[in-house]
């Protein structure tokens, strides 16, 4: 037989307390000394020790940020196209014939953005890449070569 039970808060409407006896108990945080650090201040000596005992009372513990995460190091198709002489001098850049080999990784960048203009043809390696960075490329007779294949496959779909 099936019996269906009115609920706590219901069946005590009219009773000040809702079956918690005294007003004082069950108020919020003063029923248990406070939330969070309170108590440790200049006069909770007595609750000092165990706090050093207890290694993890401060601070946060416990989630972690999931997923890879990326910190873009970016450079710009023009600045690479005015220094080009200067990388060539370092030896940071490949030329050879009419176009430049260029690892993004040795320039000290992992992303490539497409503001400014280029003539030239640039073979540029790199791990990350604007989709007008990579146009603009490919347009002046160049290529973007990309690290991780899973990073390929990502800006695939982000550009379609």
């Amino acid at each position: 037989m099936i019996t269906n039970r009115t609920k706590k808060c219901r069946k005590l409407r009219g009773s000040k307390t809702h079956g918690w006896g005294a007003m004082k108990k069950h108020r919020g945080a003063g029923s248990r000394g406070g939330r969070g650090m309170a108590g440790t201040g200049k006069r909770g000596d007595a609750k000092k020790p165990s706090i050093w005992k207890d290694r993890k009372y401060f601070g946060r513990h416990g989630f972690k940020m999931h997923g890879v995460k990326i910190k873009a190091l970016p450079v710009n198709i023009g600045i690479i196209d005015q220094n080009i002489d200067k990388y060539i001098s370092q030896k940071l850049i490949e030329k050879s014939g009419e176009s430049y080999s260029i690892d993004l990784a040795k320039l000290g960048f992992n992303k490539l953005l497409g503001s400014g203009k280029t003539e030239k043809k640039l073979n540029i390696k790199c791990r990350l890449a604007s989709k007008k960075a990579v146009e603009k490329i490919e347009k002046a007779g160049g290529s973007v070569l990309f690290e991780d294949k899973n990073l390929i496959e990502q800006q695939k779909t982000k550009q379609s």
